[in-house]
């Protein structure tokens, strides 16, 4: 393999970089400006300092957009890393407020991701159900809502489930602060009048933030800030070293919360196609969220992962290249230097208020998806609603999990539904017609099977129940097709084809396989079941469609002719 030079691999990065679009330097300045309020909020949605969530959107973005593959691809936080992340440094028994306990999730969730891409593991993603990730997100946004109640409404609820805590704030609407309630409900008043106007409706937050930020400076409105807080240094984040005696409490919890980033990021290379044209790669993409995360950690940064929302302001603000995201990284580090003890004014109620809203547009997003599930197939409104019960009552790493089984479970299930067992017969023009799978085998004739299916064991009783009887079948061929099976088979498969092949060998008959490919005829001769059928009778699969079923026909034929 040659082997670039130093100067060659710069030049090679350089091209992979690109020159910056001027529409760039403005998406990146809109991005950095936006990732204050909705950093500092995801921050606190999950009971971390709000400070972490701008430096989240600081390294995090500028390494992210340097090596994704997924050109507009904003990676920074977002609430359901945040709250997941508060969900295993908890359940863990650390500190969340610990910067060294930070830093070492943030580094292995980095590594976790790096290493998926890596081994190109991309591909898992297409396995995790939409119905367990619409009640996944469905959860996540109701854990928003409930998250911020006290902020918005100036009452804590005395709660720690999901639900509980939405049901005691309202039960206590008495007790609710009536300054507080009142710079929450301004907030979402200005929100909901910059989206009215077109121009301003992709910059609403940032300018609710800013307008109602401003009008509680100058009345001097007294409710809690982000001063109140958290100090915010006009300064570069302080390095930050993992504390590495969390790791072995941090390990499975680290890989539940990269598979809630991976799994967020994975439909924006769909929603957000490259604008050069170029393919997009999900194991590069996470190859990319691991070293974002890698480098976050030392810098103060909590776990993050690619924004769609993010990702969304960037493309709505003119971003025509991978520089828009590296800008946003850059103006938001400069904000921070200049000005960033500026953001400690910021009421918790105007933060309280645009998390609300947060909340309230992921779920309106969702609707739709719900209602698709509900009516395609009640195995996936089920799991839909496990998911989403796991998620508002579980921790939510355990609910990751949970959700990540029932995808396998419904792939399972769905692969177990659909394979099926029919007989073909030939037709005088060379085709195939496809005809019932008879009751039994006659003898002195040749009857076809074919199998459509992935080789799962759990779908062998479902064949067996449709499978010919062969116990009085005598000098007649029994042709299995293959072709479709597109997985190696499993123990169960070669143990259940075994048993079908001595049963017909041994009422002095031939069972025939076409359609296979070289790794099943491999398996085939490690397992034994080539010398229970033959290797004269195994037709491995041509570039013709069926041309090994016509190949066996005229084989099986010649043999019922040579043994009547």
């Amino acid at each position: 393999m040659k082997r670039l030079a130093p100067a060659g691999l710069v030049r090679s990065f350089g091209r992979r970089l690109g020159r910056p679009a001027p529409r760039d330097v403005l998406a990146g300045l809109v991005t950095g400006l936006f990732s204050i309020p909705e950093g500092m909020a995801y921050a606190s949605i999950g009971g971390f300092n709000p400070v972490t969530g701008l430096y989240s959107g600081m390294i995090p973005t500028l390494a992210g957009s340097v090596l994704t593959r997924t050109v507009l691809m904003v990676t920074t936080l977002t609430s359901a890393i945040a709250l997941s992340s508060q969900s295993v440094l908890t359940s863990a028994g650390l500190d969340p407020h610990e910067p060294g306990n930070i830093a070492m999730l943030v580094i292995l969730v980095g590594v976790v991701m790096a290493v998926l891409g890596l081994v190109r593991a991309g591909s898992i993603m297409s396995f995790v159900s939409s119905a367990v990730m619409t009640g996944f997100t469905t959860g996540i946004a109701v854990q928003i809502v409930a998250g911020v109640l006290g902020d918005a409404t100036g009452y804590e609820p005395h709660r720690h489930n999901t639900i509980a805590k939405i049901a005691d704030s309202l039960a206590h609407i008495g007790s609710w602060h009536g300054t507080t309630v009142a710079v929450t409900a301004a907030t979402v008043a200005v929100w909901a009048v910059c989206r009215l106007v077109k121009p301003m409706a992709s910059l609403a937050t940032l300018i609710a933030l800013v307008v109602v930020t401003a009008a509680v400076a100058l009345i001097g409105v007294g409710v809690d800030t982000v001063g109140n807080i958290a100090s915010i240094p006009n300064a570069f984040p302080a390095p930050t070293l993992p504390a590495m005696a969390s790791l072995p409490e941090l390990l499975v919890g680290a890989f539940a919360v990269a598979l809630v980033a991976l799994a967020q990021a994975a439909g924006i290379s769909s929603a957000v196609p490259n604008p050069d044209g170029s393919r997009p790669n999900a194991s590069g993409d996470f190859v990319a969220q691991g070293a974002a995360n890698i480098a976050g950690g030392f810098f103060g940064a909590l776990p993050t992962g690619g924004s769609l929302s993010r990702t969304g302001v960037a493309v709505s603000a003119g971003a025509q290249t991978r520089w828009a995201g590296i800008f946003a990284g850059v103006w938001l580090i400069g904000l921070v230097l200049v000005a960033g003890s500026v953001a400690e004014i910021i009421p918790m109620a105007v933060i309280g208020g645009l998390v609300l809203v947060i909340g309230v547009e992921l779920v309106a997003g969702r609707w739709g998806d719900i209602r698709l599930v509900m009516r395609t197939a009640p195995w996936s409104a089920l799991a839909m609603a496990i998911t989403f019960l796991a998620t508002t009552q579980l921790p939510l790493q355990n609910a990751i999990l949970i959700g990540a089984a029932l995808s396998l479970l419904l792939y399972c299930v769905q692969a177990s539904r659909f394979a099926k067992l029919v007989a073909l017969q030939p037709c005088d023009d060379g085709q195939w017609r496809i005809v019932d799978v008879p009751s039994e085998c006659p003898s002195g004739e040749v009857t076809v099977l074919h199998y459509a299916g992935v080789g799962l064991f759990a779908e062998i009783p479902r064949i067996d129940e449709s499978w010919p009887s062969a116990s009085n079948m005598r000098g007649g061929v029994l042709i299995l097709s293959l072709r479709s099976m597109p997985d190696v088979p499993s123990a169960t498969v070669i143990q259940d084809l075994t048993r079908h092949a001595a049963t017909v060998t041994d009422n002095g008959s031939l069972l025939v396989i076409a359609g296979i490919d070289r790794k099943f005829t491999r398996v085939f001769d490690h397992s034994g079941l080539t010398d229970v059928i033959g290797r004269d009778n195994i037709f491995e699969a041509t570039d013709q469609v069926f041309g090994a079923l016509d190949a066996a026909l005229a084989h099986a034929r010649v043999w019922i002719a040579n043994h009547k």
